[in-house]
């Protein structure tokens, strides 16, 4: 008799770049494929100057034809560019470089926050990074990059900062502390589907403030526990190389007491170095706080004057403080870095600046290859518009049900949630949605400012989980920089998988919120209430 041998199938890796490259190819083939079928929607659009609804139509582009194909070889140049994801963290990355090769990051680490315990860090990471959407994506391209040198300069698995930004951003997107950009962008939309049911309703700015500020503190606990519950322990340890274990003989041979006065010396240089960042962050604040404050001399640099709020010249759609606050930021981080440089001796000359310029941008070179095919993908799922018939379809569903009370609300959440896998923008989705969501929901006693934090609320529950997210490739990209198994990648399904514990609960808590406010009927801001 022969002896049967056990075939075992090597498990086959499919590394991002190459799933990016196939998703792409599905994309384009799967366009083909729906036009053929015609797929299409309708769905009723809001006119804005008339504020009527309007029947409109959208059908599948197909990429799978001459014209497709000549489409997305003449643009790959021009999606790459324009790629929001590449500019953005390019510009963190310089004052971020600076920061760390100057030292400030590892010593405000080792004075600060070393002496904290393990959970107020991931606390402290998750919770800023679940506030940054006030202004654009920036915690995206900055606190990824920040959590990971965190936790490895407190010898923890830098996957886990990498994995606690990135969930603090994308899974509690919109929750936040003040009134910011996703309020006045939505806001407009919120007001006029009401009026197609009350014509002399309005919508506040601040019409969600009390809400989604307890939901960014109660977001940032509950991830908390799951990252250091759930997800960290099976990461496993992050070898570091310590070099200094060659030199053991070495060291013994040193005059103790020399090694002491160097000790105090580099205590007082670090002392003198973090003194020169706190003076210059704060000097650096007043700055852009005055550039920020309208009718002043020499202030409002930032503001868009041409508009008529506040809000609207801080955060409108020709802000110049919102398109440019991420180059802000890398200020704020270039002069602090340099400043501590300067006074811990760090930084010497022009040159020591240049090379801790690149010093980082090096370790993330792997990512550019990376972000140019996710580029591709990106582009081209947009062009095809399924993601918008998508959406349309579900608005249809929305206007079909027959639901009212707690099983409308939470249909119209499940449906958000579903629609964000494909279509990720809060705003494109909004404006198909709010003129079939706001007048449903208003007719079932509902209010406006309510649907909207049902908007906030679903767009954030599966945000982390899609790669169509532009900002999703950056979370792939850095756990490969980090990966101590470069056989082994991890691809885009494992990236997912890791995660999936933080969606499913932080997607629980959000329904938690959702239904505790509605049946107490506690105030989602000031005098607005879930129920008209």
């Amino acid at each position: 008799m022969r002896d049967k041998r056990k075939m075992k199938l090597k498990k086959f890796y499919f590394h991002p770049i190459t799933m990016f490259i196939v998703l792409t190819i599905l994309v384009v083939l799967l366009s083909g494929i729906f036009s053929a079928f015609e797929m299409q929607a309708t769905y009723a659009k809001l006119n804005v100057n008339t504020n009527q609804l309007e029947s409109t139509l959208v059908t599948v582009e197909n990429l799978c034809n001459y014209d497709g194909i000549k489409y997305i070889i003449s643009n790959a140049s021009r999606n790459f560019m324009s790629f929001t994801t590449l500019s953005t963290l390019l510009i963190a990355i310089i004052g971020l470089s600076i920061s760390q090769s100057s030292g400030l990051i590892d010593t405000f680490n080792k004075r600060v926050l070393s002496k904290m315990s393990n959970e107020k860090v991931t606390f402290i990471l998750i919770f800023l990074a679940t506030i940054s959407s006030l202004i654009n994506e920036i915690g995206y391209a900055l606190l990824i990059p920040l959590g990971a040198m965190i936790f490895k300069a407190n010898k923890r698995n830098p996957i886990g900062g990498i994995i606690a930004a990135f969930c603090g951003v994308a899974f509690g997107y919109g929750a936040t502390l003040f009134v910011g950009s996703m309020e006045v962008n939505l806001i407009s939309t919120s007001e006029q589907a009401a009026r197609l049911i009350d014509s002399t309703y309005h919508v506040g700015l601040s019409s969600n403030i009390y809400i989604i500020i307890a939901t960014s503190i109660v977001l940032s606990i509950v991830g908390t526990i799951v990252v250091e519950k759930m997800i960290i322990p099976k990461l496993g340890r992050y070898k570091i190389e310590d070099k200094n274990l060659e030199k053991t003989e070495e060291l013994d041979l040193i005059n103790i007491e020399e090694e002491e006065q160097k000790k105090f010396e580099d205590d007082l240089r670090e002392k003198k170095g973090l003194k020169n960042a706190l003076i210059t962050s704060i000097l650096m604040i007043l700055v852009f706080v005055y550039m920020l404050i309208p009718n002043l001399p020499g202030s409002g640099i930032l503001l868009d004057m041409s508009e008529t709020t506040y809000l609207n010249q801080l955060f409108g759609v020709n802000s110049y403080f919102q398109d440019g606050f991420t180059f802000l930021v890398t200020i704020f981080f270039l002069a602090t870095g340099i400043a501590y440089g300067l006074g811990a001796k760090t930084v010497r000359n022009d040159k020591d600046l240049v090379e801790g310029a690149t010093s980082y941008t090096i370790e993330i070179a792997s990512l550019i290859s990376l972000l140019f095919f996710a580029s591709q993908f990106v582009a081209v799922f947009r062009k095809t518009n399924i993601a918008t018939v998508v959406t349309a379809w579900a608005s249809n569903i929305i206007n079909e049900v027959n639901f009212t009370g707690i099983p409308l609300i939470l249909l119209v959440v499940l449906i958000v949630a579903f629609v964000n896998l494909l279509a990720t923008t809060p705003i494109a989705k909004w404006t198909i949605l709010a003129p079939v969501v706001v007048p449903k929901l208003m007719q079932a006693n509902i209010s406006p400012q309510f649907a909207q934090f049902l908007l906030r609320a679903g767009d954030s529950m599966t945000k982390g989980i899609t790669p169509i997210l532009a900002y999703f490739v950056l979370y792939v990209g850095y756990l490969n920089i980090y990966n101590q198994d470069p056989k082994k990648p991890i691809t885009i399904g494992k990236s997912i998988k890791i995660i999936m514990p933080y969606c499913l609960v932080i997607s629980l808590t959000w329904l938690a919120i959702i239904l505790i406010w509605y049946i107490t009927g506690i105030p989602i801001g000031n005098n607005i209430y879930p129920t008209l």
